[in-house]
């Protein structure tokens, strides 16, 4: 057998060499010659999955290491009978780590508290929910749009309070201070997300009245970066975060420095994340093949030189004890920084990016907690110390 992998899908080197040749490259590099003699391939979004690709080739299966899928031509692969997996929910708590790095630090820079404000989330998987579960628990009244579930299209598994979060985009854009993305790409059809923020989405915030920040994690093509410039130009909204962007890695420089954190599409990138992708992409290929490896789980994830937090919380609320927690596990200005000094090399911070591990890894000791934070990082899945 042949197996075609992207060749910076971490600790995967090892697992399927005992059945097969193992080819990696660089996952926009991989060709219709690589592929032609291929069984199966493991990718990441870079790699298109269509006929240019795939229409000489004997491929069977298809492995994305990702929560994403647009990169994959669905109807061709079912055309020409190639099965396929994503992995859904590989990296959800991974970008819910970076979506609480955000609010946190716009909070601390803002001067504002987080449970004042309201958060409208436009997406409600396996991401969005788990954003939700961070904002609940820090206080914040949180509304919640997915199109798709409110028409019983898709399994909802949320809080029983779910129903009456769950309001439509104009209560979205007219209530929400801030406003988070956690959509698929769907270009056309009823559930279309394809440059759903534009100028009218903007202007239709801007009646509410207030300057709305807009954060965006999904995929670029979900906001118009054009208009979002020239909103931000015009001051029209409060502030954006951006994590995706649109033709990556090529992205819009002037949009970068308008933006209050600008990064290289890394929000799950945690190697906790990555490990699961992984880990559901060699699953994926042995129970397709019957390789007998169905239970695969990578052995090599490197952890923190430090996985001890102490944190006094005498004189401290739960937003600063939490910010603390969470900044010692991850800081997104860091990404910032590194993408506003070298944006040109967007592609290799990504395929270079610096170990980044989940608050599991972590265990924290609060000295003080008379207010029982301990249960509130627990539940952001912390290790307490007893």
């Amino acid at each position: 057998m042949k197996f075609v992998i992207d060749n910076k899908i971490p600790f995967i080197k090892g697992a399927l060499e005992p059945f097969g040749e193992v080819l990696y490259l660089p996952g926009a590099e991989i060709s219709p010659d690589d592929v032609k003699d291929a069984d199966a391939m493991i990718v990441r979004t870079r790699t298109q999955c269509n006929a240019d690709l795939l229409n000489e080739s004997k491929v069977r299966f298809i492995a994305t290491a990702t929560i994403g899928f647009d990169h994959i031509d669905a109807p061709f692969c079912e055309s020409r009978n190639i099965s396929w997996q994503s992995a859904p929910g590989c990296n959800s708590y991974s970008v819910q780590q970076y979506i609480a790095s955000a609010l946190l630090t716009i909070a601390e820079d803002e001067q504002f508290l987080l449970k004042d404000k309201t958060l409208g989330i436009v997406g409600v998987g396996n991401v969005g929910s788990k954003v939700a579960k961070f904002a609940e628990l820090i206080g914040m009244k949180v509304l919640l749009n997915d199109p798709p579930r409110a028409d019983g299209g898709e399994d909802v598994k949320q809080s029983a309070n779910f129903a009456e979060k769950l309001v439509s985009i104009e209560e979205i854009k007219k209530q929400s201070d801030i406003i988070t993305f956690h959509v698929p790409m769907n270009r056309g059809g009823k559930y279309s997300t394809y440059k759903m923020v534009n100028n009218d989405f903007i202007d239709d915030i801007a009646v509410s009245g207030k300057k709305m920040w807009i954060i965006n994690s999904s995929r670029g093509e979900v906001v118009d970066n054009a208009d979002l410039k020239q909103a931000l130009e015009m001051s029209k909204l409060a502030g954006a975060v951006l994590d995706v962007w649109e033709n990556e890695p090529d992205i819009d420089t002037e949009l970068m420095e308008l933006a209050k954190f600008a990064t290289p599409h890394i929000a799950g990138y945690s190697a906790d994340g990555k490990a699961n992708g992984t880990t559901m992409s060699i699953q994926g290929v042995s129970r397709f093949f019957n390789l007998g490896i169905d239970d695969w789980q990578p052995d090599n994830v490197t952890e923190p030189s430090n996985c001890e937090i102490r944190i006094k919380c005498t004189g401290k609320s739960l937003q600063d004890v939490i910010k603390e927690a969470v900044d010692l596990t991850y800081k997104i200005s860091g990404d910032d920084s590194r993408l506003r000094n070298s944006p040109s090399t967007f592609e290799k911070q990504r395929g270079d990016y610096p170990l980044r591990r989940e608050s599991l890894t972590y265990r924290v000791e609060l000295i003080g907690d008379s207010a029982n934070y301990a249960e509130k990082l627990a539940k952001l899945r912390f290790n307490i110390a007893k």
